[in-house]
């Protein structure tokens, strides 16, 4: 990669950084990305509602390539350490789609000072944390005709810049499932003239444990993430209650056979105890799985490229909505390495490691000229 291309790269990943906005509003994002393109490159760039993506058009006929990057960032406060620190309260690039976004624009000025035999899309997605912004980009797959997409994520735990990946499955399907329940308040001295959800939420709580450890044909369990049942007032027995969780399972199908398990389980209790229930599917996930000639398309390069590479041995388990993509056209998903002690993602001490940026730009450049 070059030199000044890469200096303008880290630039904007520090100015993304400074501007941190929540699934599905990334406005000035997309605003300053869709800028810096415009400014810095001849390719086109199509803004569409809620993203965007730049072409940079080939040659020749050859089936064309799409690499995505995430834009999203997460609802974690950020102190003032960091000379680029977020300028947006309780909100951070702690997952770094900002590092992500601005190794796609490093792509950018590389295609564009190249010439190219296939197109290629470059596809900036909202809201990947949420899950829903994959849903509303991958219908450009079909539209375009793109043959391949790719994208890689920033990972710690593993040597900076060593590439890990994983074949078939890379990281798991999930959902949120909030169950809300409605029931009768009644003074705590004469609980029998009310509907407590409290007993029903236990049971649903101690039902969720009982669903994660039966036999499954991979990972497959249930986490509680929120409970919500009275204000704690001595004298007041609740009549309301909120019960969240997180279902994930290497396959969908059995994820889906958790929910609907748990729900037969909770209609059955509600009418036992005369409490209504309402429920909300939320942060839906598909499967990522990588494709196989994908995947060793892109073990190539890292050869050529002499990249230290590994494999993945377990699952990771945090889910990606790039398994969207993949129900359209093959592909795969790649990991590189910030460093084995690098804080975590989603920590408030992470911040994206700027040193891993060639390595994403000249692995993505070098795949666009394979045939």
């Amino acid at each position: 990669m070059k030199k000044e291309n890469l200096n303008r790269i880290i630039k904007l990943r520090h100015d993304l950084h400074r501007i941190p906005e929540l699934s599905m509003q990334e406005e000035k994002t997309r605003d300053l990305i869709t800028h810096f393109l415009r400014n810095n490159t001849g390719l086109e760039v199509v803004e569409c509602e809620g993203w965007m993506y730049a072409v940079k058009e080939g040659k020749k006929k050859m089936p064309s390539i799409a690499f995505r990057a995430d834009m999203d960032a997460l609802p974690i406060q950020e102190g003032d350490s960091l000379p680029y620190h977020s300028r947006h309260e309780g909100i951070s690039h702690k997952c770094g789609h900002d590092g992500h976004s601005a190794a796609l624009c490093g792509l950018a000025l590389e295609l564009d000072q190249m010439e190219t035999d296939r197109t290629v899309f470059l596809i900036f997605q909202p809201g990947e944390e949420t899950g829903q912004g994959a849903r509303i980009c991958k219908d450009l797959i079909r539209e375009k005709n793109i043959a391949e997409i790719f994208a890689f994520h920033n990972l710690g735990g593993y040597p900076e810049n060593r590439l890990i990946y994983r074949r078939g499955l890379t990281q798991p399907a999930s959902e949120g499932l909030r169950i809300s329940l409605t029931g009768q308040a009644s003074h705590a001295s004469a609980p029998e003239e009310g509907k407590n959800p409290a007993g029903m939420i236990s049971r649903l709580v101690l039902k969720a444990e009982e669903l994660t450890q039966r036999k499954s044909k991979g990972m497959a369990f249930i986490t509680v993430t929120g409970i919500k049942v009275g204000s704690g007032d001595f004298g007041i027995s609740p009549g309301d209650g909120e019960l969240c969780l997180t279902l994930r399972a290497e396959n969908e199908d059995e994820m889906k056979q958790l929910e609907e398990d748990l729900l037969d389980y909770a209609k059955e209790l509600c009418s036992q105890t005369k409490i209504d229930m309402d429920y909300r599917i939320l942060d839906y996930f598909p499967e990522t799985r990588n494709h196989d000639a994908s995947l060793l398309r892109i073990l190539e390069v890292a050869k050529t490229l002499g990249l230290e590479t590994g494999p993945m041995d377990e699952l990771w388990r945090a889910s990606e909505d790039f398994g969207w993509y993949l129900q359209e056209c093959p592909g795969a998903m790649v990991y590189i390495g910030n460093g084995e002690d690098y804080p975590g993602l989603h920590t408030v001490e992470y911040d994206f490691n700027d040193h891993i940026l060639e390595t994403a730009v000249d692995l993505f450049k070098t795949l666009v000229s394979m045939n």
